[in-house]
């Protein structure tokens, strides 16, 4: 793995993981999930999943990176991965995405916290203990500092990994999350991207 690569996916998951817990209060970093719809400059204009358009502002040390799919069958014991997930209907925790950390990136946000992908979306950032094949995708045995659980993955949910990007990659069209601080005038000052690349969203 490049230093770049290392420092990039270092960072990201970092931020993802900050950005994580619960509400976030005024001037705190926020998740803003969208379609880029302008860019001016260091300055994007997204429209987010809530009908509304909103300006980010990227400065020298906003960082951008992109996903790339994987293999469900990538995840193995001994990775580290980021799940949303729901609770199914035999209370069952049900994946909405993963994300597998690169190595780099191993740890950080640790822990089973509140998200935001639908009513009772939780978020964990664990090591993959086991991973057992079942009927509907495979379960993955995690656990981290202070618990453990067991989240499905259905063979339909997205899997992905971090990879590096850079800021011509960011245009009209594509979907992008956003880490990043209320500023001024009902702006944002963008602090972490992940963009869409090669068709590839972020699930996050």
């Amino acid at each position: 793995m490049s230093i770049r690569l290392k420092l990039a996916a270092s960072v990201v998951a970092l931020t993802l993981a900050g950005a994580a817990f619960a509400q976030s209060p005024a001037g705190k970093p926020e998740r803003i999930r969208g379609d880029i719809v302008a860019v001016s400059g260091s300055t994007l204009t997204v429209h987010r999943r809530s009908g509304d358009n909103v300006t980010i502002n990227l400065g020298d040390a906003s960082k951008v990176n992109a996903v790339k799919a994987i293999q469900l069958a990538d995840i193995k014991p001994g990775s580290y991965v980021g799940a949303a997930a729901l609770p199914g209907a035999d209370g069952k925790l049900v994946a909405k995405e993963v994300l597998v950390f690169p190595e780099a990136a191993r740890g950080t946000g640790e822990g089973h916290y509140a998200w935001d992908l639908g009513a009772n979306s939780s978020m964990t950032n664990a090591n993959v203990d086991t991973v057992v094949e079942g009927t509907s995708g495979r379960d993955l045995k995690l656990s981290y500092k202070g618990g453990s659980n067991t989240i499905n993955v259905p063979t339909t949910v997205p899997v992905v990994t971090l990879i590096p990007a850079t800021r011509a990659e960011l245009t009209s069209g594509k979907k992008v999350f956003v880490v990043a601080t209320p500023a001024k005038g009902g702006s944002y000052d963008g602090q972490f991207v992940v963009v869409e690349k090669d068709g590839v969203a972020p699930p996050m």
